[in-house]
């Protein structure tokens, strides 16, 4: 006798009718689904039976704990209850469903994903009130925000939906007092998203909008991974895009991020980071570094644009130590700057007044390759911003710097296949300026610098190769000035002069300098100016220098025989 097999479709129903009978059975267990029990209360507390799967991977839609996405309706706590209920269940799903739904401050925890839907927008609130500090946060730049996780494992946000932290409602026309000469500020608002020290977070493909404050900041973390991440913030001061601090394993690819502030500011000790595949525009720096022991760090494959504060920034003093940092493959196009690293190693007192004795700084195996960058003499306004910063005197018409201070050197920075345009407009008394204020803090600190390509102090180990500096208007500097450096090699570099110039490349106390296969565009009066008596060990070997006047001249106390020609 043949077993009739049911068709999939009955067994379905079946299955429903079964868990819509435990259900059942389960409601009036709790004294619920009776009368004078509401058909609100009964759903929620079957959004806590009924499952859309095991403990670890059930679905928490806020709606069924009281969340109203009408964008007036406060549901923080309604939020929060999801949250909570999905991480004593061992994790699962937090699902922001279609609509508008304004919060205060969340707290993310161990696994648990917070899903925002493709029509589903959180909105931060605009009442201060509505926020608290991360609990374990640290205060540093503030700890305020609206969603945090802090010492959390397996935390995620993802979706195609929209986390806006409405910042313009915070908006008062003040920073946060963390700029050069600035002591005090506006730290109290809110960042949009904050985790500190955590284990495997995963944020992708999401839109993160409008925060009060920095936008992501994530802090002594280990294995992040950011993917598919948009990023337009924009609306306040100091409105960071990525901002990290001393972590570690961290990846980030195909983000697109417009901001005010930071766009990957890497502080601290970051180690083992990749950046990969994304665009970026800001004011204020795109890869800014400061502080710490950053190591092992990656940057391919981006394109920077409209970036007005230098799109590379480094900073390191006395006990930093930042080593193994390669940037490939970038496209720099109408950006200020554009690579800037400094190094100052003086003994300097903090505000409290106590004076940093840690050894000297170092900075060291630092690599540029395959970037072709378009300059502005002035950083310009963005459209979408709704203010207007304003400028330094020091941000026009600059170069390439590196700049060690006084005894400290930068060592082995390697630039190839680095070919930049720039807008030019340089004048004579900017040429002239010999004594460069020896100060490695904002790069606008030290100056317009005296060279219109690119200006190295204090640098032992330098290779430039294949390496074109160009002007769309003239400029009367040098393009290429080596001051304090040893140990350099300059092999197929291009370059254009002019004739009004002194000279179109300036060495100045340097030594073992080998020029190779240098080429000269147009007409100048002198190609190489040597200054200074400690020279020596200079050669110029090959190449096409013709359109020079003259060739070699020699200033300041600088002795012919430090130079060696050869045709």
């Amino acid at each position: 006798m043949k077993t009739r097999v049911k068709p999939k479709c009955v067994m379905r129903i079946e299955a429903i009718v079964i868990a819509l009978c435990c259900l059942q059975q389960s409601l009036f267990a709790f004294g619920i689904g009776g009368e004078g029990h509401s058909a609100k209360q009964v759903a929620a507390l079957g959004a806590s039976i009924v499952s859309s799967g095991q403990n670890g991977s059930r679905v928490y839609d806020v709606v069924d704990f009281g969340a109203i996405g009408d964008g007036k309706t406060l549901n923080t706590s309604a939020i929060q209850s999801a949250i909570d209920s999905c991480y004593v269940d061992s994790g699962g799903t937090v699902l922001v469903p279609a609509g508008d739904f304004i919060t205060g401050t969340l707290e993310l925890k161990d696994n648990v994903t917070l899903t925002i839907a493709a029509s589903g927008r959180l909105l931060g609130s605009g009442n201060i009130g509505d926020y608290y500090r991360g609990k374990g946060v640290p205060p540093g730049n503030g700890n305020y925000s609206l969603i945090y996780a802090a010492h959390a494992h397996n935390v995620a946000i993802d979706g195609n939906g929209t986390i806006d932290g409405q910042g313009q409602l915070f908006y008062n026309g003040l920073g946060d007092g963390t700029g050069p000469g600035q002591h005090s500020g506006n730290m109290d608002r809110p960042h949009l998203i904050i985790f500190y020290g955590c284990t495997n977070v995963f944020v992708h493909d999401i839109f993160l909008t409008r925060s009060a404050y920095h936008c992501m900041r994530i802090l002594e973390c280990s294995y992040v991974k950011l993917e598919g991440i948009t990023i337009l913030n924009r609306v306040n001061k100091n409105n960071d895009g990525f901002h990290f601090g001393s972590s570690e394993y961290v990846n980030i690819s195909n983000c697109n991020v417009k901001c005010q502030d930071d766009a990957c500011a890497l502080f601290g000790s970051n180690k083992f980071v990749t950046v990969t595949n994304c665009t970026f525009s800001t004011r204020w720096s795109v890869f800014r570094f400061g502080g710490g022991e950053p190591g092992n760090i990656t940057v391919s494959n981006c394109v920077i644009y409209e970036t007005y504060g230098c799109p590379i920034k480094m900073r390191f003093g006395r006990g930093d130590r930042a080593e193994n940092i390669s940037f490939s493959n970038l496209i720099l196009n109408k950006v200020t700057g554009p690579i800037s690293i400094g190094l100052d190693s003086k003994p300097r007192p903090d505000r409290s007044g106590k004076i940093n004795v840690s050894p000297k700084g170092i900075v060291k195996n630092i690599f540029f390759n395959g970037i072709y960058a378009t300059v502005v003499d002035t950083p310009l306004q963005q459209q979408d911003m709704p203010f207007r910063p304003g400028i330094w005197k020091g941000e026009l018409r600059q170069c390439i710097v590196l700049n060690g201070v006084g005894e400290s050197f930068l060592e082995n920075i390697s630039l190839t296949d680095i070919h930049v345009t720039y807008e030019g407009g340089g004048t004579a008394d900017e040429a002239d300026v010999r004594d460069v204020p020896e100060i490695a803090g904002e790069y606008f600190q030290v100056g317009t610098p005296p060279a219109y390509g690119m200006y190295a102090r204090n640098v032992s180990g330098l290779s430039l190769q294949n390496v074109s500096f160009t002007y769309t208007n003239p400029d009367v500097r040098p393009a290429v000035i080596l001051d304090d450096v040893d140990n350099a090699a300059l092999s197929n570099l291009t370059v254009e002069g002019n004739k009004e110039a002194e000279s179109t490349l300036r060495i100045i106390n340097s030594k073992d300098i080998l020029l190779s296969g240098l080429r000269l565009l147009n007409p100048a009066k002198v190609f190489l100016q040597v200054e200074g008596e400690k020279n020596r060990g200079i050669t110029i070997d090959g190449g096409d220098v013709s359109s020079a006047k003259q060739i070699l001249s020699f200033a300041r106390g600088a002795d012919q025989k430090a130079v060696k020609l050869h045709n």
